[in-house]
């Protein structure tokens, strides 16, 4: 087989296995397939945590790698793909890991990401690279495998499933005569977390000045329970405190209900891009026009041009495309009047239709 593709391939298998971001990230290559593509059958190797927010999409076969198994992950893995043979496979993660599961699954095509930009030496575990393209957010990236496969359209739909009693869990807990702030304080890496001083100070001003109820939001890891309880104490107008009480289902619910989110580079930033809710994203030690949420381009609170001058005396333009400043403080060049400011703009706009299905 010859890329692009002359007709659709029967059978087709892609390969992300996280983080939730990212998973968000490659949901509109999915629509874009189910889109253009209808017959195909597509099989989504996933991880066990991000199973969870994409389990029940239809038309699609999962096949859950749970990485807590160990070697038993892999045994697993190999008795699921006896017998199979894809058309193609979409190798989209570069990880070690990712690549060594993409050993197990049998295909003739087998895409990944152009040299330039496939790190932990990805391109020795493919046959097909994408098109090399440089400065790209995430999602352009990964439009680069349908673009590859010979599918120029490009479907910005995600549409995740909301279960009804998610939904029920969202009413019971958010108020139906305010708008709803939820903030999301965390990320996964620590280095991108704003203060608990600013978060406070900003839930306050949304809850004073806007009559906004103020949702905290985020997963049950120690490190996010104690700054959710950090900006809860320091809040004059308390917030309602959910982190770590909710499914990805029920968070998705929340995110759906609010009028804006506030937070770092994180998975619930994306969460919220994907149920068509505004976020406002704090940024820093990451590059904005790679990963801010997709549609939010001027709600970004930005400081990463500046932390990267401080850092390494250069312009973003002459340093790799996406490279981090991960110093200690580096997110504290966010100030909680840089935040208010942009919350004000986005209580004081009139409501739009933001999602977007197709963009040629």
């Amino acid at each position: 087989m010859v890329l692009p593709l002359s007709s659709p391939p029967d059978h087709l298998c892609l390969l992300r296995l996280s983080a939730l971001g990212d998973i968000c990230h490659s949901l509109p290559i999915v629509r874009t397939l189910q889109h253009h593509w209808p017959e195909t059958k597509i099989t989504w190797v996933i991880g066990r945590l991000e199973h969870q927010l994409v389990y029940d999409i239809p038309g699609i076969e999962f096949i859950v790698v749970d990485k807590g198994r160990g070697l038993h992950t892999y045994t697993q893995l190999r008795k699921q793909m006896q017998g199979r043979r894809f058309d193609v496979l979409l190798h989209m993660q570069m990880s070690i890991r990712a690549s060594l599961i993409s050993l197990l699954i049998p295909a003739d095509i087998r895409l990944g990401f152009d040299r330039a930009r496939a790190r932990d030496l990805q391109w020795l575990f493919t046959n097909r690279q994408i098109a090399a393209k440089k400065n790209q957010h995430v999602i352009d990236s990964f439009f680069g495998f349908t673009e590859a496969l010979g599918i120029t359209d490009h479907i910005l739909e995600w549409n995740i499933p909301i279960p009804d009693e998610a939904r029920l869990f969202a009413s019971q807990h958010l108020a139906r005569d305010k708008k709803i702030l939820v903030i999301s304080p965390c990320s996964s890496m620590s280095y991108r977390n704003w203060n608990v001083e600013g978060y406070a100070a900003v839930a306050d001003y949304a809850a004073g000045q806007h009559d906004m109820q103020v949702v905290l939001c985020g997963g049950p890891g120690t490190l996010e329970k104690e700054y959710g309880a950090k900006i809860a104490q320091l809040c004059r107008i308390k917030p309602l405190n959910l982190i770590g009480q909710t499914s990805l289902k029920q968070l998705l619910a929340i995110l759906e209900k609010a009028h804006v989110v506030i937070a770092p580079d994180s998975g619930p930033a994306h969460l919220a891009t994907a149920v068509g809710t505004p976020v406002i994203g704090l940024y820093a030690c990451t590059n904005p026009d790679r990963a801010r949420p997709y549609l939010d381009a001027g709600l970004v609170v930005s400081k990463y041009q500046e932390a990267i001058a401080a850092k390494y005396g250069k312009g973003i333009d002459e340093l790799p495309w996406g490279i981090r400043v991960r110093d200690a403080g580096t997110m504290e060049r966010i100030t909680s009047a840089d935040v208010t400011a942009m919350l004000k703009q986005v209580v004081s706009a009139p409501p739009s239709n933001r999602m977007t299905t197709h963009d040629r």
